[in-house]
């Protein structure tokens, strides 16, 4: 089976879930649909979704909560 990368549209800082007070969008090992939401990218109070570009099992995330991302780095793989 191959993966694909979840990769950051922008640099900024990553989240996991929409708001501090609430769960993450996907845990590791549950299944994605192309276009479901896995993160937000947050720069200058703006933020920018991070979608699901293939349907499959997100099997890991690359990068921990709150990481300041580089434009292009990888933030998750499905498989």
């Amino acid at each position: 089976m191959s993966s694909q990368n979840v990769v950051s549209p922008i640099p900024g800082v990553f989240y996991r879930k929409p708001a501090p007070d609430q769960d993450v969008y996907v845990k590791e090992g549950e299944a994605v649909k192309t276009g479901d939401v896995v993160g937000l990218v947050e720069v200058m109070k703006n933020f920018y979704e991070v979608k699901a570009e293939v349907d499959g099992v997100l099997k890991e995330f690359l990068v921990e909560d709150q990481t300041m991302l580089e434009a292009g780095q990888d933030i998750a793989v499905i498989e």
